[in-house]
């Protein structure tokens, strides 16, 4: 694993990611390299949209998953606990617009 991308607390532990395009994916952080492309298991899209506004958050299982490290915006921890008391049928949001370099 690499040094220095102040990753290395976090393996093991459930985190979110968004991404350039503004997903949004969880999960236990397994791995990552020096490009900082991440190995997520247990992972899901949490998919925040206008047409799902009467139904809350959408979570798409996806499992064993590999994100690109050029393709990642912002990595943070999530509070399990809190997480867990979330009801994400009564969240409501506008999707995240994609990053524009």
């Amino acid at each position: 694993m690499a040094s220095g991308t102040g990753l290395e607390s976090l393996v093991d532990q459930t985190i979110s990611i968004i991404t350039n395009d503004g997903r949004n994916i969880v999960g236990v952080l397994k791995g990552f390299d020096q490009a900082t492309n991440i190995i997520l298991d247990e992972s899901h899209e949490r998919v925040y949209s206008k047409r799902f506004c009467f139904e809350g958050v959408q979570q798409l299982l996806l499992g064993l998953y590999i994100i690109r490290g050029d393709n990642i915006s912002i990595v943070g921890e999530i509070d399990e606990e809190i997480d867990a008391d979330l009801d994400l049928s009564k969240i409501r949001a506008h999707p995240l617009k994609p990053v524009i370099h």
